[in-house]
């Protein structure tokens, strides 16, 4: 997941008492939010499950013949009545013990014929089904890379985890048991049914006298157990994010004394689940009462019927005897009915859950659909700015051109409003009009909220922008393919991600084809040595998020990602917040030399930081209210000031020439920002209500 993922919390206990609700970390932040995404507007069965058809398509050549086969051995069963009637009519009725074994021969025949089909039909359908569920996953996988951040920002984790597995494997059993069943039991039904009624068609009528009872039934199972089949896969994929979520926050819940809570909230959400599947098992066991109570009733009528015409002359013991060993023999579709139709609808459901996904548009698609007109508004500049018609040119530019004027990293009134932001909300970003030229290294200071974080994310396109322009020597970060975008970009976050893998696999992450000797450099670059001590060196596994590590040792890591690429443009969110400072004198002497030779812009919350770059802007309230040396904003802004000091005297947009008065009694004071002798806030990446992240 992107690094700036909070996956979200659902309340297991809505609509109960706040006594079941689960207490985590992120409960102030999360607690207004839903437990899920709205489904989308209900489809039947047929349309949702008509949705796989695209995956199925490969390996129809043996998904058909499978089908084909499985009709035949099911056939095959309605040939013993036949032989019974044959036999008893024959060789039982005259006495003759030859005829009797020949029967008997020719029924363990059939029975083999019958058993070899079916294991036919398995073998069909095992591996092309397993290989449509792996590709059913890979197209989830890859969806999921391409999707907007503000996508994984709105799902939990547990909901997407739950739709690659638990309802691929759904869908597989589907297509491998209920979808040919449901083919292979209608046709035996229909071929069973011609041949009671040719064998005596007033015993076949009174067998024909459920079917319209059972489809009323079958209907009214449809609907109610549709709707129960999505609320337990919603519920499950709840429960798998309270999992993760104990799993990943384990440390805080034990830091914190919750496992309590966190076991009630758990227990209350799986009771919730509880209580759905015994709704389902109701369901079904209704169904199934009526489905196998009418048809036994209408055997023993028929039974009853056809004795009553034997003895009056009327019907042969055979014909009896075929009669009802091929009403028997249908017992077994019949009955099916109603766990196939149970295990179709949750396979509709599952699929209906697995296109919610794979129908949310990736990102290039979302960003043109979600285009507003402060994007027209922004890219009016009166001087030096493109025509409209340049703006929107989705023809990918090169971004060659290093001219004083059009190189490097600008921002031209940029714009940015979260999509979840209340419409009244005050946008996250207004009017940013920043230039950093080739070469050249910018801090960006502001306080805490400011939208630091949130800016620097534009960047190599984490989030799209709804006003403005950003370029990269003068080209359109929206018109270039995102593959070259993220060539030219590195980016280091505050917060650090690692992965599964071995050390120098986190870091190599970083760039394409880099090598050892890449590697070495980033290392050393990162005062990340520590890693030639691991048990394996770089070869070592650091763990699931890389747990295994410091806090320090995990953010030079990620440093070393952003910089074994030499990148054109780089992009630092306060990447040494958690080192001490030693380790941190040592980062920024060799950090120096890579800023030397790229664009960088670097968000920064203590001086030693900001001594890193050229120059500094600062952002105040969504905009950027000064840009200068450290030195010259020190003279100049207040606000600055007061950020570098720790000072919470001066408010946004204050200056210090000459020095400002104390403020009045009923001043708000401004956010709390950190400084160098305070313990520093992180910069929040997702809070929700227009407030940047």
């Amino acid at each position: 997941m992107p690094e700036s993922r909070e996956s979200a919390t659902p309340d297991p206990s809505r609509p109960s008492g706040p006594s079941d609700a689960p207490v985590r970390s992120d409960a102030s932040v999360r607690s207004e939010q839903p437990e899920r995404p709205e489904p989308a507007a209900r489809r039947s069965t047929v349309r949702s499950l008509l949705r796989l058809w695209p995956y199925v398509r490969p390996v129809r050549a043996r998904l058909f013949p499978a089908a084909f086969v499985g009709i035949v051995a099911s056939c095959i069963g309605l040939v013993i009545p036949l032989v019974l009637k044959w036999m008893v009519d024959g060789p039982v009725a005259e006495g003759d013990p030859g005829g009797v074994w020949l029967g008997g021969a020719f029924l363990l025949l059939l029975g083999i014929a019958e058993a070899a089909l079916f294991g036919l039909r398995r073998w069909l359908v095992a591996r092309p089904l397993a290989g449509v569920e792996a590709a059913m996953r890979a197209d989830l996988y890859g969806h999921l890379q391409r999707l907007p951040v503000s996508f994984h920002d709105r799902w939990p984790s547990g909901q997407l985890l739950s739709r690659a597995t638990t309802d691929l494997q759904l869908l597989r059993m589907f297509l491998a048991f209920p979808m040919t069943f449901l083919l292979v039991n209608a046709t035996t039904i229909l071929v069973g049914f011609a041949v009671l009624l040719g064998q005596e068609w007033t015993l076949g009528v009174v067998l024909l006298a459920p079917v319209v009872p059972l489809l009323i039934l079958c209907s009214w199972f449809e609907a109610r157990y549709s709707i129960a089949a999505r609320r337990a896969q919603d519920q499950l994929g709840d429960l798998t994010t309270v999992v993760e979520e104990a799993v990943l926050g384990i440390r805080i819940i034990k830091g914190f004394g919750r496992h309590r809570s966190q076991a009630r909230a758990y227990r209350a959400l799986s009771d919730r689940v509880r209580g759905t599947e015994l709704h389902k098992a109701r369901l079904l066991a209704a169904i199934w009462a009526f489905i196998l109570t009418l048809p036994e009733i209408a055997i023993g009528a028929a039974l009853v019927l056809g004795t009553v015409q034997v003895a009056d002359g009327g019907l042969s013991a055979g014909t009896l005897v075929a009669f009802v060993s091929t009403a028997l023999a249908l017992r077994w579709p019949v009955e099916s009915i109603g766990f196939l139709l149970a295990m179709s609808q949750e396979s509709a459901t599952a699929t209906e859950r697995y296109f919610e996904v794979l129908d949310a548009p990736p990102q290039s698609d979302a960003r043109e659909a979600d285009r507003t007109d402060a994007t027209e508004a922004g890219a009016q500049k009166a001087d030096t700015s493109a025509p409209e018609a340049d703006r929107t040119d989705t023809t990918a530019p090169e971004p060659d051109r290093t001219d004083a004027g059009v190189g490097g990293l600008r921002f031209d009134r940029v714009e940015f409003r979260y999509p979840d932001a209340p419409a009244d909300a005050p946008a996250t970003l207004r009017g940013v009009d920043l230039h950093i030229r080739p070469g050249e290294t910018m801090a960006l200071v502001g306080a805490t909220g400011s939208g630091k974080t949130t800016l620097t994310a534009l960047v190599p396109r984490l989030h799209e922008r709804t006003g403005g322009r950003i370029t990269l020597d003068g080209a359109d970060v929206e018109a270039m393919p995102r593959a070259r975008l993220r060539e030219l970009v590195a980016v280091a976050f505050e917060e650090p991600t690692l992965f599964s893998a071995t050390a120098g696999e986190n870091v190599l992450m970083g760039a394409d084809g880099a090598g050892r000797p890449e590697l070495l450099r980033a290392l050393e670059v990162s005062q990340a040595a520590f890693v030639h001590d691991l048990p394996q060196g770089s070869d070592t596994q650091v763990g699931e998020q890389g747990l295994s590590l410091s806090g320090g040792q995990r953010q030079r890591l990620a440093l070393a990602r952003a910089v074994v690429g030499t990148p054109r443009f780089l992009v630092l969110d306060d990447p040494l917040s958690a080192l001490d400072v030693h380790t941190e004198a040592l980062v920024e002497a060799a950090l120096r030399q890579v800023l030397a030779t790229t664009t960088a812009l670097v968000v920064a919350h203590r001086p030693s930081t900001v001594l890193l770059a050229d120059r500094v802007a600062l952002l105040s309230e969504g905009r950027i209210t000064a840009v200068g040396t450290h030195h010259e904003l020190l003279h100049t802004s207040a606000e600055y000031r007061s950020l570098m000091a720790g000072d919470h005297d001066a408010g946004p947009g204050q200056d210090l020439v000459p020095e400002p008065a104390a403020s009045p009694p009923y001043a708000p004071d401004p956010p709390p920002a950190p400084g160098p002798a305070t313990t520093r806030v992180p910069d929040p990446t997702t809070t929700h209500g227009g407030t940047a992240r």
